[in-house]
């Protein structure tokens, strides 16, 4: 069953840098359960439209509403992406696989039961590979993914708790793991590489504020060396990466004390208080729900031809593995770099658009990381909207090259463009911040310089070269920073000549 918990801050960009949790003489073992939302238009079984945000109740027909006599119809575009899932994943397609019901009783599920799949599911036997915190590589396999339906939402006033259907018979898959994830920090990396690879796919815009990415999580501890796994607990509904970092420091660190104390950790379905950093018990063993899954007679097993399932292998957009292979070779860039564009897709995605305009890879890739983002970091601010979009950055980097503003002035019009939304250019002209390239003016301030500054000028002549930048220096002060600071020093260098 899918709970809905109180919607949380998401943590997005780069991975993090804490250490794994240290445990001595013990060690846990974690499983996932990954709720994903298919970027599909409409529902699973019915043409109602999937939008999130609109009024209660408004996106709802009788199928969805589990009213007598309406009959579910499979979506297939929901099917073309939990294909694509599942090969991105490296997982084994089945051939058929059957939808089963799981039934239970929640104000937001209206049927009863859910529509999933259970023994015989749409794809296992996957994996995902990805790099820990010491570099190296960490696999963890995939044990299964399924299709189902969403429930809806139950919304909490007060003593009324409110139920929204919108959200029922959502297009959803679930992801399980194998318990091969061993610290905190690895289950966070693994869910950042999982949503971005979703995300490159087109399966999911996996938004995990908008519930599009759901996380479960299965954890228990264990003495290193033994072979037995200890009594697991289930975190349910986490819904940040943070949050399952934190969740699963609090609960393992609960574990090991509870052993070390002599005691037995309980089996239980717990959540997670963001508020104290703290999981809490939701139920117990013995209150453990039996589904009594049973076929779903309403809807024929489900069966992959190879036709199809070809036309989903060759409609699979390009994966992060593949775009980073590309900037290699392609582009030739620093693989550190490179690894930041394809770890942040939207950015990766700003840098392909720059490059229609602007064809110096390494040269753009260094102002994106190093000025761009850093401006929109500190001013709260994502790549997706950024006022300066990518044809206006490459129009500020052409004005660099050639001449026209300095890279000094370039990074304050940038930083400008970002506060004001102006486009560099306007800012540009508004403030007349064009550089002097005029030669006959220059040579005349270079005079002008010298003449003020002859006895400084005479020893640039004799040897003293770092009076060049002095000179380059008061030009720039008489031009309000303006002059051509390449063109300057080549016009006082054939003075020099000239001398």
């Amino acid at each position: 069953m899918v709970e809905q918990r109180p919607s949380k801050p998401q943590v997005a960009g780069s991975s993090p840098v804490a250490r794994s949790l240290r445990l001595g003489e013990f060690e846990a073992i974690i499983g996932l359960e990954i709720h994903v939302q298919l970027s599909t238009k409409t529902k699973l079984f019915c043409g109602c439209k999937v939008e999130f945000g609109k009024e209660p109740n408004t996106n709802v027909c009788p199928v969805c509403l589990g009213l007598p006599g309406s009959l579910p119809v499979l979506n297939k575009r929901a099917v073309e992406l939990a294909l694509r899932a599942s090969l991105a994943l490296n997982c084994k397609i089945n051939e058929t696989s059957i939808f089963a019901r799981k039934n239970y009783f929640y104000p937001d599920l209206p049927k009863g039961y859910q529509i999933s799949q259970y023994e015989r599911p749409l794809a296992v036997g996957g994996y995902l590979e990805f790099e820990v915190e010491d570099g190296k590589t960490k696999r963890v396999r995939i044990r299964r993914i399924h299709l189902e339906e969403d429930a809806g939402k139950n919304i909490h006033e007060g003593n009324k708790t409110l139920v929204d259907l919108n959200r029922a018979g959502t297009p959803l898959i679930e992801i399980v793991t194998e318990p091969d994830i061993n610290s905190p920090l690895e289950a966070r990396l693994f869910l950042e590489n999982l949503r971005n690879l979703l995300r490159y796919a087109g399966v999911s815009n996996a938004d995990m504020e908008k519930g599009q990415l759901r996380c479960d999580i299965n954890v228990s501890v264990r003495r290193k060396g033994e072979g037995k796994f200890g009594t697991r607990t289930e975190i349910k509904n986490v819904n940040s990466f943070r949050f399952v970092q934190k969740a699963l420091e609090y609960e393992i660190q609960r574990q090991v004390r509870i052993i070390k104390e002599g005691g037995k950790v309980e089996q239980e379905t717990r959540g997670f208080d963001p508020q104290t950093g703290k999981t809490f018990t939701m139920r117990r063993k013995e209150e453990a729900e039996d589904y009594r899954y049973f076929p779903e007679p309403d809807l024929l097993p489900l069966v992959i031809d190879k036709e199809f399932l070809s036309y989903v292998k060759e409609n699979i957009p390009e994966l992060p593995s593949q775009r980073l292979e590309r900037y290699l070779r392609d582009y030739s860039l620093p693989k550190k770099e490179a690894k930041i564009l394809v770890n942040y897709k939207e950015l990766g995605d700003y840098f392909e658009e720059a490059l229609n305009y602007y064809r110096e890879p390494k040269k753009l890739l260094n102002w994106l990381i190093n000025d761009l983002l850093g401006n929109l970091k500190e001013k709260g601010l994502s790549i997706e909207n950024s006022p300066v979009r990518p044809k206006d950055l490459t129009q500020l980097l052409k004005l660099v090259d050639g001449g026209q503003i300095s890279t000094k002035i370039a990074k304050e019009v940038l930083r400008e463009a970002l506060e004001t939304g102006k486009k560099p250019t306007d800012i540009i002209e508004e403030r007349g911040l064009k550089q002097i390239s005029d030669e006959n003016l220059l040579r005349e301030l270079v005079e002008e310089v010298i003449k003020e500054n002859g006895e400084a000028f005479e020893r640039l002549k004799n040897g003293e070269k770092r009076l060049m930048g002095f000179f380059v220096g008061q030009i720039m002060k008489k031009t309000k920073g303006k002059a051509n600071p390449r063109l300057v020093s080549a016009l006082i260098e054939e003075r020099l000549k000239n001398s």
